[in-house]
């Protein structure tokens, strides 16, 4: 039976396998994680090396991390500053900028909100097509979207960007998918308003290492390194970042395979009875009437995915390995 402690995670956000697990103990193990959109076939590179774990993480490391990932982005180096997941910058926003109005465009990921209005910020949602006349002194957006990846377009965002500069008021622009629709991307820009949200966890399969980064005017970064602190992220996040961002040949060879998971599972979706109705490589977007009762079949199965309260009948999926996709048609064909 499910409890109402598992449908609050399972509704809030992806991962929550302790609670999934404890809400269906007949489940079969190891449980299937398609909750969330990060890549279930990580980069295998190195990590931090004993003598590094048995240390404070060195500034000239955290430097040389920094200067590579502003490299992958198109950034300069004194724009990009490494915070412990996209999160901790989420977080620390409302802190730095200090203003009065928030407007988000929605529905998104809901720790935007949850921030600024911790803040006391007064905050509110709004539609795609309402951003480009917000007037309020923070405009979020979340390209590509989470949950849905809704897209917005580099030269809409740039426009975007120049006119909030000219008017003294922020644009925040969270890629944390980004990897998967690169050529939309705004990181290299320079625009004195504009903040870039960037994610390594999701596309890289590194969740766990829990690094992310601001892109901002460097007057920006140098304040929130005053709040972060001399140690931001840890030893193995340093050394998995920097191996990481400078392999271009696994990121374009990762993309390409992503995008053709993406496809194949919304063949099998859609012969499962279920409407695509759009996502990134990394997740996939479906509606279905009796979406909340898939839901409760896939977890019987051990197979975890997201649910919304806002939309109840969708339903999103992570695109799994190619050995978990047989795992996962005998699930929505039994629960068909």
């Amino acid at each position: 039976m499910q409890d109402a402690a598992f449908l609050t995670t399972a509704t809030r956000h992806g991962g929550g396998l302790m609670k999934a697990a404890a809400a269906f103990p007949d489940a079969p193990r190891p449980w299937l994680d398609l909750s969330t959109g990060i890549n279930p076939e990580p980069w295998r590179g190195p990590r931090a090396p004993e003598a590094e774990l048995n240390r404070l993480p060195d500034p000239v490391a955290l430097a040389g991390l920094e200067t590579t990932a502003a490299a992958a982005f198109g950034a300069s180096a004194a724009r990009v500053a490494a915070t412990a997941g996209a999160e901790a910058a989420i977080r620390l926003l409302p802190l730095l900028l200090g203003v009065r109005s928030v407007e988000i465009v929605g529905p998104t990921y809901g720790a935007h909100t949850e921030a600024w209005r911790a803040a006391g910020t007064a905050t509110r949602l709004i539609a795609p097509e309402q951003a480009a006349a917000s007037q309020a002194g923070v405009l979020v957006i979340v390209n590509p979207n989470n949950p849905d990846g809704r897209l917005a377009r580099r030269a809409d965002l740039a426009a975007m960007a120049r006119e909030r500069s000219a008017a003294g008021r922020w644009l925040v622009v969270d890629e944390s998918f980004i990897e998967c629709a690169p050529l939309d991307s705004v990181s290299d820009l320079a625009e004195p308003s504009l903040i870039v949200l960037r994610s390594f966890g999701k596309f890289y399969g590194l969740a766990g290492a829990r690094l992310g980064f601001m892109i901002a005017e460097p007057d920006l970064i140098v304040r929130l390194r005053a709040l972060l602190g001399d140690w931001p992220v840890s030893a193995d996040a340093l050394a998995l970042g920097r191996g990481a961002y400078a392999d271009i040949e696994w990121r374009e060879r990762t993309r390409a395979a992503l995008e053709q998971r993406a496809e194949v599972l919304d063949a099998l979706l859609v012969r499962a009875g279920f409407e695509a109705t759009g996502g990134t490589s990394l997740f996939r977007m479906t509606r279905s009437p009796d979406a909340a009762r898939r839901f409760t079949q896939l977890c019987k199965a051990g197979i975890l995915t997201r649910p919304f309260d806002h939309a109840p009948d969708a339903l999103r999926f992570g695109v799994p390995t190619e050995r978990d996709l047989p795992r996962l048609a005998r699930a929505l064909e039994t629960g068909a």
